[in-house]
């Protein structure tokens, strides 16, 4: 699934193509994904002027003179910027035409992705109003941390992949952050100090920023919104690395399941 890395990569390769450009055509090939497509939107896009193109968590918003699309790509999904005239290929699902002769096209082979519409404020639609802070946000540290997690017994590895405490720190990057911070994924969250979850907050950061310059991770059916993969892949740490040696200290990497996930992490450099 493309976490945040992967999202906000895509925001910054396809505004520069299609900001301030005009709605011409609006084509719906496919409306049953994981919500309907508003059959409407054929009819209420069209002449409406893009203005920017935002991210929220793992949402892109794309906001027009008269209200915001919200898209999400669910498991498999990526958009495209084409030519006027580029043929659709298999799960091209979803299309916007603009009249600076450039396509915007939704592919979402497994059609687990969104793509919804209003008029009123993108910060109160339901999918978004009780997220969590951006993790590269002001409003993101240590103290924020160390205040939720006092008051929960959950792992906390559990807790930095819970939206309503922050938001986009998906299963690779939460397992590389605490393995920078030498976090255990199952360590209580109310058993953590402080000046750990500084440092904690920090890697969650760094990890996210090196992500988003490397482009993203490809693990399965990521791409770019050009096609190009994202390369952090390469840059992980013990993420998917079961059995091979800890890069700090040599001892076999470890992996259980922790909130229903796989979690990579050393026995000895973790605690």
């Amino acid at each position: 699934m493309p976490e945040l890395p992967e999202v906000e990569t895509t925001c910054r390769g396809i505004e520069p193509r299609i900001k301030g450009a005009v709605v011409e055509r609006v084509i719906i090939r496919q409306a049953k994904l994981r919500w309907p497509i508003p059959t409407t939107l054929p009819h209420d896009l069209p002449g409406q002027r893009l203005r920017r193109v935002e991210r929220r968590a793992k949402y892109l918003l794309l906001q027009f003179d008269q209200g915001t699309l919200i898209l999400h790509l669910g498991m498999s999904g990526s958009l495209r910027v084409l030519e006027r005239g580029s043929p659709p290929q298999t799960h091209d699902h979803f299309e916007i035409t603009f009249d600076n002769n450039r396509i915007l096209r939704l592919r979402d082979p497994r059609r687990f992705g969104a793509v919804l519409w209003t008029s009123a404020p993108a910060a109160d639609h339901s999918l978004l109003r009780e997220l969590g802070p951006e993790p590269l946000g002001p409003d993101f540290d240590g103290t924020h941390l160390h205040q939720t997690g006092s008051r929960r017994r959950v792992a906390v590895k559990n807790l930095i992949m819970n939206s309503k405490v922050v938001v986009g720190v998906g299963n690779i990057y939460a397992s590389e952050s605490l393995f920078r911070a030498g976090i255990h994924p199952a360590r209580p969250a109310n058993r953590i100090s402080q000046q750990r979850y500084d440092r904690l907050a920090a890697e969650i950061s760094a990890v996210l920023r090196e992500a988003i310059k490397a482009g993203g991770t490809t693990l399965r059916d990521f791409q770019q919104e050009d096609g190009r993969p994202g390369y952090f892949a390469q840059a992980l740490l013990i993420y998917g690395k079961t059995g091979e040696p800890c890069p700090n200290c040599g001892k076999p990497i470890k992996n259980r399941t922790i909130g229903q996930r796989s979690s990579y992490y050393c026995a000895h450099c973790q605690r």
